[in-house]
């Protein structure tokens, strides 16, 4: 289980809190998409559950464990069970689909094994799998530079399966790609999601993205979070609410 127990993140030089405050609990199978204008404090929360950002006060705990009292042996574990998918995809354009997936083995390998990229025979079968499940097995040996947006987030998604996650994150992972791909793009994480028993957590700005494919839907602004429950009691109103929108003018909201 993971908790955020009253999280509040101040950074240098700014006046408001990036997070205050935040007290929640994730729950095993949760496929949860944060909602919230830029700057609410989406990307702070991800990153502070998986230790990347520590919080200026309050605690991040996994399976009781605080993250706080944690060395960095200790957390590098941690991280290993938290497969991360980003918005510009974080890929090494000259390298291959199938050199970028076997990224996501390097926290169960030692640092000189990973300089060398020497892989087992067994790591590069488990790389082919996850490839042939997120559909690019015809472009295993492409450089990503020549794939299109979301063939690249498809190999992002590849390598963080490789890490055999127990925890799914994703910090805006389809804000650049179009609508239609960025539904084929949720639809792929929902099935990974069921496929895998995994606990996924997805910052996003499409509200009937996270309307479609969520089953728990949080938002945040100004850093608080303002709604916590199921898609269909996100309305009309939260979504005003949220995003400062005209309140003459309603935002539609479908599933």
């Amino acid at each position: 289980m993971l908790e955020i127990h009253n999280v509040t993140v101040r950074y240098p030089g700014m006046k408001d809190k990036a997070l205050n405050s935040i007290n929640l609990t994730f729950h095993n199978g949760d496929f949860i998409c944060v909602l919230g204008k830029s700057g609410a404090g989406k990307s702070t929360l991800i990153r502070c559950l998986n230790g990347l950002q520590k919080p200026t006060s309050g605690e991040i705990v996994w399976d009781g464990l605080p993250l706080s009292a944690l060395n960095e042996e200790q957390l590098r574990k941690i991280r290993r069970e938290m497969g991360m998918i980003f918005q510009h995809f974080n890929l090494v354009p000259r390298l291959t689909v199938f050199q970028n997936v076997l990224t996501g083995m390097f926290g169960y390998r030692s640092t000189f094994k990973n300089l060398f990229g020497w892989f087992t025979d067994e790591e590069k079968y488990q790389a082919g799998q996850v490839i042939q499940e997120v559909g690019l097995t015809p472009f295993t040996d492409r450089r990503v530079e020549h794939l299109s947006g979301g063939q690249k987030q498809r190999v992002g998604i590849a390598r963080a399966l490789l890490q055999q996650p127990r925890v799914l994150l994703g910090d805006e992972p389809v804000a650049s790609l179009d609508p239609g791909t960025s539904d084929r793009i949720f639809s792929l994480l929902k099935d990974m999601h069921h496929r895998h028993k995994l606990q996924t957590i997805i910052n996003v700005h499409d509200v009937q993205l996270a309307k479609r494919y969520a089953t728990r839907i949080i938002a945040l602004k100004e850093g608080e979070v303002i709604f916590d429950g199921n898609p269909e009691q996100f309305t009309d109103d939260m979504y005003v609410h949220t995003y400062d929108a005209y309140s003459e003018r309603p935002y539609t909201l479908t599933t």
